[in-house]
């Protein structure tokens, strides 16, 4: 293969034959589902990156290279588009202009698939500072709007709105010469465009700069509202999303400008929220969850309460493409293993951030950025969930006057023939829950039997959500008595933590932490029964499960506290959580949880967890060690050591401080034989708070628990405390100056010493009166420096001289004659007095 490392570059750049097929091959390659072959590829394109023009290469058959197919095209700019985001300041300024030009020339290329990936190749190029030293970038895709044919003008559009979504910031600053004051009057214009994906382009790229209050668009708001009027009722549905999204984010930012309009946006959003596409009736959906939170929101709705209510709980019933993709119809899955991506944390993405490039349908390989659906990420935020939390919210806003719109709709919907129905009444009726709770109460006594029964329902979906909606009530079957509710509650919640459903004990589990939560030592007659079902559950969970498990005996552990210390119990809980604790290696995230649960094991066992606390205590001081150690690299030399995950850490301390709790003074020895204390004083100056948080908090309970190791190194902390909040502390300084200045005077001059006694001038500089009584301490401890820092030895002269001032002279010498020798010498000699 023919590379010529110097080749000189020009617009008139021509590839070599070979090496073109070399490329072609590996882009073929690269699509192969065998992920060996995947990888070789993977490891060649990044050798290529050695060759000047590699980039070249890509570029070239993305954009002329017509006679290949589509899916390669679009993959070899993909892959330029990963090169620009890791190598781009390496890029020769020849291949960097070469590929401007092209982008800029293919913008309109006929297909839509080379398009979008041009589009998204030109915003990764901007987003990476390029956008000053692109000058022509922005006016050369604005006068491409102008364009008679489609294709370029779809394609600049889409561009556009790829920067404004990655780019907004920079967009809205001076470095740029503020080019949205042209910007947003050109998108304006086009929202009466004839072709719906470019209206739908044109409301996209405003709508990125409403949460940010953006000048150049609040110059133009009312004619911006007058046009998403205008387009209320668009036969494109992505159009009409994008105009739900608008009026959602205005309503935050501009309600002075919705408010004359709002009875009939109110009815607008109540037939979009029924919008025959889901993402525009989700899109829509949005405004009653932001409207609920607005303080307006009980005087506008209430008029609209009589339509609203019967729409979203509508909306609250399972679609059949949620079904599908949850796996509906089949009943038992436990003893199916989890994917990983079942584990992963899962968060709602907040709908003020940009959304993603969804709608340009390509999948992009290895990217952050990109979001590539799988099955939880369709069935994390949608209708359902959405109409359920803006019901929830309502219900927080209206109390129990919600409550004649939703009875009855609920009579019908609880005892329904269809399990779907049913299912939804069941959501409905845990969704009002907080909000109505008081209106409630009279149904209950009818209502908790109703729902107890359908915790044994034959849908494995019914019987999840009737957990969840039970443990909203929980508070209220706590407070009868225990026979009536309780009881039986409990016995049918144990059964469904052992379902034969995954989804149904994940939901039992979490259910049944809350009831823990709120019966606390009422469950103590029934513990031997509890612990039996959790420990069986052991053995019968998959990944994900275990460490909602892990959680549920925690929380039992905290609620009944000492009540848990008998030797069978001890016998019948810790042999599995050991096990599991064995099986673990240090880097695996599972530790969390498990360390999190076993704090409050150790705090309510006591005395009891004394057989096990040596190894978890070595654990958890290496723990903390290794994340130190790897922090330490990390900060010497990043690019050769990855930063530690510091939750390893915090987990670790908070386990050692309910070991502390739990044990008391039988820590001690543990604590002797540990160098505990020098990392607990690393991690109280860690950067994380958190960090410092669980290290401070550990020292509290290592101070209760053996105080005689902590006795050395306390001085140092109420000084480094004195340092940083001295009002909180000063007015206690009568109480502990004496003490303190006798231990710190024996200490050698050094750094801690140092912030210590710059805490106890800054205290007595708050509250000198606390230090009068015991100033011969003081100036003891001051004279036990040999080389106090300039700025503390002026700090020492002020308080001294200060003294000596207001006592006199004469009370000075007569205070000072009780003052040994050497020290009445030190103090004349270093300070002047």
């Amino acid at each position: 293969m023919v590379w010529d490392r110097q080749t000189k570059m020009e617009y008139e750049w021509k590839p070599d034959e070979q090496g073109l097929q070399q490329i072609l091959q590996l882009l073929k390659e690269s699509q192969s589902p065998d992920t060996t072959i995947q990888r070789t590829v993977q490891q060649k394109l990044e050798q290529l990156n050695q060759y000047p023009d590699f980039n070249n290469y890509l570029i070239f058959v993305l954009t002329k290279l017509k006679s290949e197919d589509e899916p390669t095209r679009s993959l070899s700019g993909l892959i330029l588009k990963n090169n620009v985001k890791a190598h781009f300041q390496n890029f020769p300024n020849g291949v960097t202009d070469f590929i401007k030009s092209e982008c800029l020339n293919n913008i309109g290329d006929s297909s839509p698939l080379i398009r979008a990936t041009v589009g998204i190749l030109i915003t990764t190029i901007a987003s990476k500072g390029e956008l000053q030293n692109w000058p022509d970038l922005l006016p050369k895709l604005c006068s491409l709007l102008d364009s008679e044919d489609y294709n370029t003008c779809e394609g600049a559009f889409g561009a556009l709105q790829k920067i404004c979504e990655d780019s907004a910031e920079i967009l809205d600053s001076d470095v740029l010469d503020r080019p949205l004051n042209i910007m947003i009057p050109k998108f304006l214009q086009f929202f009466k465009h004839s072709s719906p994906k470019i209206r739908s382009h044109a409301v996209a790229c405003v709508n990125q700069f409403i949460i940010s209050r953006t000048q150049a668009l609040m110059l133009h708001i009312d004619s911006f509202i007058e046009n998403l009027f205008a387009l209320a009722g668009d036969e494109e549905p992505e159009v009409r999303k994008n105009v739900c999204r608008a009026l959602v984010m205005l309503l935050e930012v501009r309600m002075d400008r919705l408010l004359p309009h709002m009875h009939n946006i109110v009815e607008y959003m109540l037939q979009r929220t029924q919008d025959q596409d889901e993402n525009v009736a989700l899109e829509a959906c949005e405004f009653w969850l932001t409207l609920a939170e607005q303080p307006i929101c009980k005087d506008v709705l209430v008029r609209h309460l009589p339509k609203l209510i019967p729409v979203l709980v509508n909306g609250m019933k399972y679609s059949d493409i949620d079904i599908i993709l949850l796996k509906g119809d089949v009943e038992e899955d436990e003893t199916i293993p989890d994917s990983e991506q079942d584990i992963r944390p899962r968060f709602h993405r907040s709908r003020t951030v940009a959304q993603q490039h969804d709608e340009d349908g390509i999948e992009e390989e290895d990217d952050d950025d990109d979001e590539i659906d799988d099955d939880d990420t369709i069935s994390d935020w949608n209708l359902r969930k959405c109409s359920a939390a803006a019901l929830d919210v309502l219900a927080n806003v209206y109390r129990d006057e919600l409550l004649p719109h939703i009875l009855p709709l609920l009579k019908e919907l609880l005892f329904h023939h269809e399990w779907v129905v049913k299912e939804s009444g069941i959501l409905v009726l845990g969704a009002i829950a907080e909000g109505c709770m008081q209106g409630m109460i009279p149904y209950l006594p009818e209502l908790i039997p109703h729902l107890i029964q359908c915790l044994s329902d034959k849908k494995a979906l019914v019987r999840s959500i009737t957990c969840w909606t039970l443990s909203r009530y929980a508070h209220w079957v706590v407070s009868q008595p225990p026979d009536t509710y309780l009881k039986p509650l409990m016995t049918e919640l144990l059964k469904r933590i052992l379902d034969s459903n995954k989804r149904v004990q994940e939901a039992a589990c979490s259910a049944f932490a809350t009831l823990e939560e709120e019966a606390c030592t009422e469950l103590v007659p029934y513990l031997a029964y509890i612990l039996d079902t959790l420990v069986f559950a052991f053995s019968k969970y998959q990944h994900k499960n275990l460490l909602i498990l892990y959680d549920a005996i925690g929380t039992l552990a905290d609620s009944v506290g000492h009540h848990l210390n008998k030797p069978e119990y001890i016998q019948m809980l810790m042999p599995p959580l050991i096990q599991k604790w064995n099986m673990l290696k240090d880097e695996d995230k599972d530790l969390f949880p498990l360390l999190e649960c076993l704090s409050s094991v150790a705090t309510a066992l006591q005395s009891g967890f004394l057989p096990y606390c040596e190894p978890v205590y070595q654990r958890c001081v290496n723990l903390v060690q290794k994340t130190l150690a790897q922090a330490m690299l990390n900060n010497a030399q990043p690019d050769q050591y990855e930063a530690p995950d510091k939750d390893f850490m915090i987990v670790a301390l908070d386990l050692l401080s309910g070991l502390a709790e739990g044990l008391g003074g039988n820590i001690e020895q543990l604590v002797a034989r540990s160098n505990i204390l020098t990392l607990m004083y690393q991690c109280m100056q860690d950067k994380m708070p958190e960090v410092r948080q669980s290290s401070f908090a550990l020292l509290g309970d290592l101070t209760k628990a053996c105080f005689q190791h902590v006795k050395p190194c306390i001085a140092i902390t109420i000084g480094r405390l004195g340092y940083v909040c001295p009002q909180e502390v000063a007015p206690m300084l009568q109480q502990f100056i004496r003490p303190w200045c006798t231990s710190l005077r024996n200490i050698r001059d050094n750094e801690e010493k140092d912030s210590a006694f710059r805490g106890i001038c800054t205290m007595i500089s708050v509250n000198p009166s606390g230090v009068i009584q015991d100033f011969i301490f003081f100036c003891d401890a001051v004279a036990s420096w040999i080389n106090p820092k300039d700025d503390l030895r002026d700090m020492f002269c002020k308080i001294l001289h200060g003294f000596k001032n207001q006592v006199g002279d004469e009370n000075w010498r007569r205070f000072s004659d009780q003052f040994p020798l050497p020290l009445k010498e030190r103090l004349a000699a270093f300070y002047g007095v």
